[in-house]
């Protein structure tokens, strides 16, 4: 797969699942995950599976706790037919007026539907590239 292809999608893929994030559809954005998810390196959990995942943004959507998600810094790390690996710089903005950023490492698998699916998800934590504070105001 050329590099601009596999951007391409991995940025469509970011954009969805940001604005499920932002209108709380749950039922949209877990289906941007797949059932086969694992998620490394955040703090206080060893790892984060789809159950996990599901129960923590049903709780976050239906309490409205996202105000929204952004990203930008996208890094392309690897590509094939059915895999793309990337990092890029995640903005979480929550109701209460904490802003979380982080650099991740995500790979998009195609499954067998045709459809782009997160399977990991890795926070890279270095120097200081997480962090957790509020909004200036």
């Amino acid at each position: 797969m050329k590099e601009e292809h596999a951007q391409k999608i991995a940025e469509q893929w970011l954009t969805h699942a940001a604005e499920t994030a932002g209108q709380k559809d749950l039922k949209g954005h877990m289906g941007m995950i797949s059932k086969r998810v694992r998620v490394e390196g955040v703090p206080g959990f060893d790892n984060i599976d789809y159950d996990i995942w599901y129960k923590q943004c049903r709780h976050q959507f239906e309490n409205a706790m996202i105000k929204s998600i952004a990203y930008k810094g996208f890094n392309l790390v690897s590509s094939k037919d059915t895999q793309i690996v990337f990092t890029v710089f995640e903005m979480v903005v929550g109701a209460d007026g904490t802003l979380n950023e982080q650099i991740v490492e995500m790979s998009l698998d195609k499954e067998d539907d045709d459809q782009w699916r997160l399977v990991l998800e890795r926070v890279l934590i270095e120097n200081d590239a997480m962090r957790n504070h509020e909004i200036s105001k």
